[in-house]
C-alpha cells in the first residue's frame, strides 16, 4: 500500500473526520459566546460597573499601572458561560434520549457449584 494511499485511508477514517467537524463547531461556537459577553452579557450586566470605572469594556481593566485583570475576568466569564450551556446542551440530550427500559425479569442462571450440588442430592435421593 502506498505512502499516499495509506494517508488517504487515516484520514477518511470516521473519527478523524468527526474530530475535525467537533473542532469546526467548537470555533464557531466560542466565536459566539464571545459575542454573547461582549455584546450581551457586558453591556446589560456590567455596564453600571464599567461606567462608574469610566471603562467601555471589561477588558480595559487594570491594576498596579498595567496588569490587566480584566482580560482575566473576562476569560473567566467567558468559561462559566461556555461551561453553563454545555451542561444545558448535554442535559438536553440527555433528556431526549429514550430511556432504557429494564430487562425483564429473568430467572438467575445457577452456578456451577449449585449445579453439582442438585445434581448430588438427586444421586442421594435415587439411592
Amino acid at each position: 500500500m502506498g505512502f499516499f494511499s495509506e494517508f488517504k485511508e487515516f484520514a477518511m477514517k470516521g473519527n478523524v473526520v468527526d474530530l475535525a467537524v467537533g473542532v469546526i463547531i467548537g470555533a464557531a461556537f466560542g466565536k459566539i459566546v464571545s459575542s454573547f459577553i461582549e455584546n450581551v452579557i457586558t453591556p446589560l450586566l456590567l455596564k453600571p460597573a464599567l461606567d462608574a470605572a469610566h471603562l467601555s469594556t471589561i477588558e480595559e481593566l487594570t491594576a498596579f499601572g498595567g496588569v490587566k485583570y480584566g482580560l482575566f475576568l473576562s476569560a473567566v466569564l467567558n468559561f462559566i458561560i461556555v461551561a453553563f450551556v454545555l451542561f444545558l446542551i448535554i442535559k438536553g440530550i440527555n433528556s431526549l434520549k429514550k430511556k432504557e427500559e429494564p430487562a425483564p425479569n429473568q430467572p438467575a442462571v445457577p452456578t456451577q457449584e449449585e449445579l453439582l450440588t442438585q445434581i448430588r442430592d438427586l444421586l442421594k435421593n435415587k439411592q
